[in-house]
């Protein structure tokens, strides 16, 4: 590399003062016009190194908006750090089925909800407290033991009291579905089948519920 073709892009001052001996390289970097910086006819960067450091060396024409990262890096304008927004906060989770013993709510062959069962309904609201939802539906069950139809209204008393308690807690009536599907849906199927007396009555207690879901989006 010859030193005479680099002189005609060295038209002014230098980074610092050329007071100290050194060696002189060179690097090639793409660069607009006018350029503020030397370099040779290959492109390639003018640089004094010494015990000082390495320095590029400046135009005449070089001011600070010509700055390189290369050459003088604490005067390229940083990039703009844009604070990310935060995340949302996220929203309750919504219950989605509650299932209550119908012994624990109500006496056998009963719909008078007893305090016991008040005391877990009052818990299941204070549960509900914070959350968004749509719909509270109240399904009342009964065992196989008695006439059928008997069961069946049985059920939907049942279903009816849990939906009473929850108004008077606060919850919109609107919002509450009551009711009663006797027999069906039975839990313990054919499980029960040869016992009597006690013994059967205490096998049945599964299909004796209530089951509360709520539902709804976050």
């Amino acid at each position: 590399m010859k030193i005479m073709s680099a002189k005609k892009y060295l038209i002014g001052a230098f980074v610092l003062p050329f007071l100290f001996s050194g060696t002189v390289s060179a690097e090639s970097v793409e660069k607009p016009e006018p350029y503020g910086y030397g370099v040779d006819d290959s492109g390639a960067l003018w640089r004094s190194t010494s015990d000082l450091g390495n320095y590029c060396w400046r135009t005449g024409y070089w001011t600070p908006a010509m700055a390189i990262i290369e050459c003088d890096p604490d005067l390229v304008p940083k990039p703009e750090v844009v604070a990310a927004a935060p995340e949302p906060a996220p929203a309750p989770p919504i219950p989605r089925k509650v299932t209550f013993s119908a012994d624990a709510l109500f006496d056998f062959d009963s719909a008078q909800l007893k305090p016991a069962g008040a005391q877990a309904l009052d818990e299941f609201v204070r549960g509900l407290e914070g959350v968004q939802y749509d719909l509270i539906t109240a399904t009342g069950h009964a065992d196989r033991i008695g006439n059928a139809d008997y069961n069946q209204k049985l059920s939907v008393r049942r279903a009816e009291s849990v939906k009473t308690h929850l108004v008077s807690r606060g919850i919109d009536a609107n919002r509450i579905y009551a009711d009663g599907v006797g027999e069906a849906g039975s839990e313990t199927g054919d499980t029960c089948k040869g016992k009597g007396g006690k013994a059967l009555k205490d096998c049945l207690a599964p299909d004796r519920r209530v089951d509360i879901e709520v539902t709804g989006s976050n």
